[in-house]
């Protein structure tokens, strides 16, 4: 079933180009990656699908009834106090029912054809389900409580909360902007379970590429001259892309040879030609366009710019940092060594901004000792960072900090080479800074973090809103850079291809060196609880149960003993039912006449547990 079809779709302001005659569509359940560099109108696409910016040219066109979500940058939360009041505000059909029957209930109006009227279709829709829907988004994106202020949200938690609703509201078409964002490791494994498992139509624009190959299904390429689509995961498009510019680019050499002999003909030939050379003449100018139509691919090879390291790097002798109670680092030590790439990982809360604060020397507040190498030169990117003139060209902010470096092997590289390096073309680099997208932004930023021959990198989320071309070229300089990393983030392929090992902060001031990257350690995780949970169950429950009884059973008469036997064994039938019934009521597959009668069922069954327990507990404690 077609839910959207985009048609001959181009935009440009003023004379920048973003995109021309991009046609795609989307099926029921087809979960789409969008990529392309930054500012090539990922974003400024969303807003034409959503209505909310008018196209130069072609269509958009929806299935008749189509709902449609968008998960934003900067959410919108006018006309709500609470996430609980955020979340019902919903076009979901099935919270609608459910909000109505809480109005029923509060005037009392239960007992009208009206209300029936409701239930069925409550029934029929199963919306009861959509609670327990809601309590799995909620709680799995760590919120607790409904009832808290949305005011007082961070700018972290109002992104997921915005997640969470997207999810919740179950749109037909969902468009999602970076939706890993501000998500720690358990809750982007958790969403992607979540959506794969899900009949959600996706179209999505995100720089984490295991969430690109563990999610969709096709790949959409957003180029100047349009689209390119690639029936696979993001892996399968990554070999077809590279299939595809070496094709094009053999093809462009084979028409510019060719053109060159045409051209030399069309110059011997005299200037009044006949009408037999016209067609000749218009082949010649055709292929003069297909050998301009690929540009080609720059690489620049840059060695990694640091200023000389000696062999004091860093020392940390038992770091210790609080905040009243909460232990933020306690006893913490370490020694550097050259060319270490380290990792940084643990859940929102745990210390890990804090640490990185405390080692560039911006919080002083601490105990232990943090010793600095003589030689040793920081380079810090964090999310707080950019500070540009809007009214500057690019060249000009890289060439304030310096117009050349000197690189390990002795090479220059001027400000104009490290800006083409990650991303930026002549034309772009005498661009004014306020014309740049969110994403160029950072990555003007980053460039002029490391144009100041840093010898020990200090990344804060450095892969946030970064396409995904800029992420290799900076993966690729990072794993040339002989200095000392350190790396927080959340992008799992940039954790695995650039780090040895991680810093894993666990909370309450421990932090646990771990020589391995993220996969490696999320490995190690797995088999450690199923090592935990093997020896847990290592007991059998008849063990158990004997064990339990072996300081009573010597003491009690055999009828007794009997008595009891039957009391465990009833005990155990009965807790048996009751996570049966438990089971079913968080299922989410039942109606509410059936929700009701297990509800009472699951009453007596408490009480007659408690009374079968009691019972037992007498006879045990008899002789004690």
């Amino acid at each position: 079933m077609n839910f959207l079809s985009v048609s001959e779709l181009s935009k440009s302001f003023g004379e920048f180009k973003l995109f021309k005659e991009v046609s795609f569509g989307l099926e029921k359940g087809q979960k789409v990656g969008l990529v392309a560099k930054n500012g090539s109108g990922k974003s400024t696409l969303f807003k034409i699908l959503m209505g909310k910016e008018i196209q130069d040219e072609g269509s958009v066109v929806y299935r008749d009834g189509i709902r449609i979500g968008w998960l934003e940058q900067e959410p919108d939360f006018s006309g709500a106090k609470t996430i609980g009041e955020y979340i019902e505000n919903s076009e979901n059909p099935k919270i609608q029912l459910i909000n109505r029957y809480e109005e029923f209930l509060r005037k009392g109006d239960t007992e009208t054809d009206e209300f029936n009227k409701l239930m069925n279709q409550i029934d029929e829709q199963d919306a009861w389900s959509v609670e327990v829907k809601i309590n799995e988004v909620l709680t799995s994106l760590k919120f607790t409580d409904k009832s808290l202020s949305i005011e007082n949200l961070s700018g972290g938690q109002g992104r997921r909360l915005a997640l969470a609703k997207s999810l919740i509201d179950e749109p037909d078409v969902l468009y999602m902007d970076e939706p890993t964002n501000h998500l720690d490791f358990d809750m982007v494994e958790w969403l992607e379970k979540f959506i794969s498992e899900s009949s959600l139509t996706l179209l999505l624009i995100t720089h984490d590429r295991y969430f690109l190959d563990n999610v969709c299904n096709e790949i959409i390429e957003l180029t100047p001259n349009g689209i390119y689509q690639y029936k696979g995961d993001y892996e399968y498009y990554l070999d077809k892309k590279s299939e595809r510019e070496h094709n094009q680019q053999v093809v462009a050499g084979k028409a510019k040879n060719l053109f060159k002999t045409e051209l030399e003909w069309l110059r011997r030939q005299p200037k009044a030609r006949g009408t037999k050379s016209k067609s000749r003449i218009e082949a010649a100018y055709a292929l003069e366009k297909v050998s301009k139509s690929v540009k080609a691919k720059r690489e620049l090879e840059i060695s990694s710019v640091m200023t000389r390291m000696g062999k004091k790097i860093l020392e940390i002798e038992y770091l210790t940092k609080a905040y009243g109670d909460l232990k933020i680092l306690e006893d913490f030590t370490y020694f550097f060594k050259r060319g270490e790439k380290i990792g940084i990982i643990g859940k929102n809360g745990t210390g890990k901004s804090t640490f990185l604060n405390l080692i560039t020397g911006k919080d002083k507040e601490y105990k232990g000792s943090i010793s600095k190498g003589s030689t040793v030169k920081f380079g810090y990117y964090n999310q707080k960072g950019l500070n540009f003139r809007e009214d500057m060209k690019v060249i000009d902010v890289v060439r304030d900090i310096a117009e050349v470096v000197q690189t390990k092997d002795g090479s220059r590289i001027t400000a104009s080479q490290m800006l083409t390096h990650f991303q930026f073309d002549p034309k772009k680099q005498h661009t004014p800074v306020e014309l740049l997208s969110g994403g160029e932004k950072k990555r003007l930023y980053l460039v002029t973090v490391l144009m100041q021959n840093p010898n020990f990198l200090i990344l804060d989320e450095p892969t946030n809103d970064l396409d995904l071309e800029t992420l290799t070229a900076l993966e690729n300089y990072l794993l040339d850079f002989t200095g000392c990393v350190i790396i927080v983030s959340h992008d799992r392929f940039f954790l695995d291809r650039i780090c040895d090992h991680l810093f894993v902060f666990k909370g309450k001031g421990q932090v646990k060196d771990f020589p391995g990257n993220y996969t490696e350690y999320r490995e190690y995780i797995k088999v450690d609880k199923e090592e935990a949970g093997s020896k847990k169950n290592n007991k059998s429950k008849e063990e158990q149960k004997e064990q339990e009884l072996k300081p009573t059973l010597k003491k009690l008469t055999y009828k007794e003993r009997l008595e009891m036997d039957k009391l465990a064994q009833e005990l155990e039938e009965l807790e048996g039912l009751k996570y049966e019934i438990e089971k079913k009521l968080s299922s989410g597959n039942i109606d509410g006449l059936e929700i009701n009668e297990l509800s009472v069922q699951l009453g007596d069954l408490i009480v007659k547990i408690d009374l079968v327990t009691s019972s037992w507990m007498e006879l045990a404690e008899k002789e004690s």
